[in-house]
């Protein structure tokens, strides 16, 4: 590892402000997390920026799989899916602390006590296929099992409906969590600098119209970075990049948008993730179990309102409930959710019309005559290699005679992120330092071996071990850590991203906004006045959500588009 440099804003934002860079990476969602790395790792002066904070757009309101994706192959994209699953092993391998492996049920629903045969023997040549495409790469292969298993697994499931069930394997992490540590490995070991709040209005050129500088503006002044080239990942605001290089706005990219819901667990009562048809549909739904509650997802639809804050509907939400319903009788109404999560998939546009779930989720990456490399499409099991794609252009094409020195190739593939190292001691060290060993766990993996920071704390101040958030695993030693090693400047940040209390329960975390700003405003310099403008703002996005849900006008004084 190489000398640390502490993971500050402040710091950033002067080099930033005074350096010369190699590559500036715009969008710090999970691609550009990757890309920044990646080019760190070989050896570029990198520089990462986002104008809002680190994943708050769809990297943090995915479907948190780590996944080849079944249906992928059931459309017969089988270069994505076996790049997918190739990834999902390597992530496995890289952050053993973040990603672990998640079993899934796919029930067979029987008619008239009959599984149809052509139902039968689809998928279970898709089982095979997706075990033959790369599944067995994590030493796990699907298996047959009969009814009364596949009720054991989810007892809320109709068992004179279940003819058996397949069980086969993917991948799960925390999406925001896996964004945050990239990023923190690229600075932290590899001396990348990156900051969040970092809006790019424009680019500067030489006049050979070469991009040499990024305009920007951080905490209302503007300034420009130098740099010697540009990537944009942008997610869905790419094209908004691509705008700033080229004559006119590209409209390459279409938005999908996917939402989720969660449920008290008690409600569904499943001990592993199950795959639903949905009734009248060509789609099926995740219901993943998540602590103790469970979440349902996703929805694939066209989206053409503003990309900056998608929101949940009234109809999102009955889609979901009604295909959750709809098998297990469960009678879940919206009163029953906790919380929930809108994101947008930046497609790349295939030219035709029809649904978005059936344009590819295959990557795509460009350079523009200036010099701008665009990399978009993809999905976030495939970020590494999608990075390592847009790094191999930048030195391929437009720094490698500049930069003898850098590597040609990427170096990510076993390259391990941060926490991997001493991940699995920490369960016993809480245990040692009197906590559980959920506690532990739950420590062990959200933070791998940086969690001996965390546990320091608690030592110094015991009642940092303490729940952050009422029912919920997190904490208040979390939502310090958040302000102070991990650029959370907003209490959004630490509620929505950091952790992620405002997606499991919405209302439990919005009663325990006050005592969290609290806690962290001696670290963020908040005065008085300060934490009681921050525990409005996260009040504003509970209330946007609920009113998005609901079909309800906003509260009075709570602003439309309130984004979390």
């Amino acid at each position: 590892m190489s000398q640390e440099a502490p993971f500050q804003r402040s710091e950033a934002l002067g080099a930033l402000r005074t350096k010369h860079f190699d590559l500036v990476v715009i969008g710090g969602g999970i691609t550009g997390a990757g890309v920044a790395l990646d080019a760190a790792a070989r050896g570029l002066r990198t520089a990462l920026i986002d104008g809002g904070d680190f994943a708050s757009g769809t990297s943090s309101k995915s479907s948190k799989l780590v996944h080849g994706g079944l249906r992928y192959l059931q459309q017969g994209d089988v270069s994505l899916v076996y790049q997918a699953l190739h990834e999902r092993r390597r992530l496995l391998a890289n952050a053993p602390h973040l990603v672990d492996i998640q079993p899934f049920l796919l029930p067979l629903f029987a008619k008239d006590g009959l599984i149809p045969k052509k139902l039968s023997r689809t998928l279970g040549v898709a089982m095979w296929a997706y075990d033959a495409t790369g599944g067995w790469r994590i030493g796990k292969f699907h298996q047959r099992i009969d009814t009364a298993e596949a009720i054991a697994h989810m007892p809320t499931l109709p068992a004179d409906k279940i003819g058996g069930a397949y069980i086969y394997y993917d991948a799960a992490a925390d999406d925001a969590r896996l964004v945050l540590t990239v990023i923190r490995t690229a600075v932290l070991d590899k001396g990348a600098v990156a900051a969040n709040r970092v809006r790019a209005l424009g680019l500067a050129k030489t006049p050979g119209r070469i991009i040499d500088g990024v305009e920007v503006e951080a905490d209302g002044e503007r300034f420009t970075i130098a740099t010697g080239a540009v990537v944009n990942a942008g997610g869905v605001f790419a094209d908004d990049v691509r705008a700033l290089d080229e004559a006119a706005h590209p409209r390459s990219i279409t938005p999908a948008k996917g939402i989720h819901l969660t449920v008290p667990w008690d409600r569904v009562r499943n001990d592993i993730g199950v795959i639903l048809p949905v009734k009248g549909d060509r789609r099926s739904v995740f219901v993943v179990p998540w602590g103790d509650h469970t979440y349902v997802g996703t929805t694939d639809t066209n989206y053409d309102g503003p990309i900056d804050d998608p929101q949940c509907t009234p109809e999102d939400v009955a889609y979901l409930l009604g295909a959750l319903n709809a098998w297990t009788g469960a009678g879940l109404t919206h009163a029953d959710v906790t919380g929930t999560w809108a994101g947008l998939r930046p497609l790349v546009t295939n030219g035709g019309s029809g649904r978005t779930a059936d344009l590819s989720r295959q990557h795509s990456v460009l350079t523009s005559p200036s010099g701008m490399v665009t990399v978009t499409g993809g999905k976030l099991t495939t970020y590494r290699q999608m990075a390592a794609d847009a790094v191999d252009e930048v030195v391929g094409s437009l720094l490698g005679a500049d930069l003898p020195d850098v590597a040609k190739r990427s170096p990510t593939a076993r390259l391990a992120l941060r926490g991997a190292d001493g991940w699995d001691t920490i369960a016993d060290a809480a245990v040692a330092a009197g906590l559980n060993r959920a506690t532990g766990d739950h420590l062990a993996r959200r933070y791998g071996g940086e969690a001996t920071a965390l546990l320091a704390d608690i030592a110094e101040r015991p009642e940092l071990a303490e729940p952050m958030v009422e029912g919920l695993p997190y904490l208040r030693a979390e939502a310090r850590h958040a302000a102070r090693a991990e650029m959370a400047t907003t209490l959004v940040d630490v509620l929505s991203r950091r952790t992620r209390a405002l997606l499991l329960d919405r209302n439990a975390t919005r009663r325990a906004a006050p005592a969290v700003a609290a806690d962290v405003a001696p670290l963020l310099g908040w005065d008085e006045a300060e934490i009681a403008r921050q525990v409005a703002a996260f009040e504003a996005v509970v209330d946007a959500e609920l009113a998005a849900e609901t079909d309800q006008a906003l509260p009075p004084g709570v602003p439309a588009g309130t984004r979390a």
